[in-house]
């Protein structure tokens, strides 16, 4: 199993439903689907959201990648 992490490309707001959609194998718009009807239900969803925003570390770029660090 690989580890979740924070896509630098396709995000939208921090990047967590385009790394879980990755990690689970299925489209990042349907990641953003689930997680706006999941706001639906009472629950923690938004903290969840925020805590995985936080904690999830950012894609590492592959060597010899064409972007570069500041």
């Amino acid at each position: 199993m690989s580890a979740i992490t924070r896509p630098r490309d396709g995000r939208m707001i921090g990047g967590v439903c385009a790394g879980l959609a990755q990690r689970f194998g299925i489209k990042t718009k349907t990641m953003r689907i689930i997680f706006v009807l999941s706001c639906l239900l009472p629950g923690p969803q938004f903290l969840i959201y925020l805590a995985l925003w936080v904690l999830l570390p950012n894609q590492k770029y592959a060597a010899g990648s064409a972007h570069t660090a500041w």
